[in-house]
């Protein structure tokens, strides 16, 4: 695992479930296994925001990912943002927001996450960069919006 790829992507359908399993598949990562993992980057690791994962493996495999995921009834308005910053040739971190608000203010929280994760670790951190979706949710629908760091490429779960 040599890079961690950033996507992202919306959906909406008649459950919570299947709008997640659409927002997923519109980042093309929605027939993975996806495996939560804490938010600290591998020092020798970069970080490339593409919006649609490439092929990642199989169908089925486990993908170890850092998520973030907003799902609500409508009428709503959701965003997710996922925000990284690294040193130059070391370690780095992820924070990540989802809320029922604009992605403005869903922006400004990250900022102000990777703010803090900065001032709890002893290491030079060089820039930031932060990518956010959003969609509007209709009345009588379920919408979701997720952004999601997919660490290298799937495994086998077996």
């Amino acid at each position: 695992m040599n890079t961690i790829n950033v996507v992202w992507g919306t959906g909406t359908g008649p459950t919570a479930m299947s709008a997640y399993d659409a927002a997923l598949a519109d980042a093309n990562v929605h027939n993975y296994n996806l495996v939560a993992v804490s938010s600290v980057i591998p020092a020798e690791a970069t970080v490339e925001a593409v919006g649609i994962a490439p092929d990642l493996g199989p169908a089925g495999n486990r993908l170890n990912v850092v998520e973030a995921h907003a799902n609500a009834a409508g009428p709503r308005h959701i965003s997710a943002g996922l925000g990284w910053t690294k040193a130059p040739d070391g370690p780095g971190l992820f924070y990540e927001v989802a809320d029922e608000t604009d992605p403005d203010d869903v922006e400004a929280r990250v900022r102000a996450g990777l703010d803090a994760g900065r001032e709890l670790r002893d290491w030079d951190f060089e820039g930031e960069q932060v990518a956010t979706t959003d969609i509007e949710v209709e009345s009588g629908e379920y919408a979701s919006a997720v952004v999601v760091a997919c660490y290298g490429e799937s495994e086998s779960i077996l």
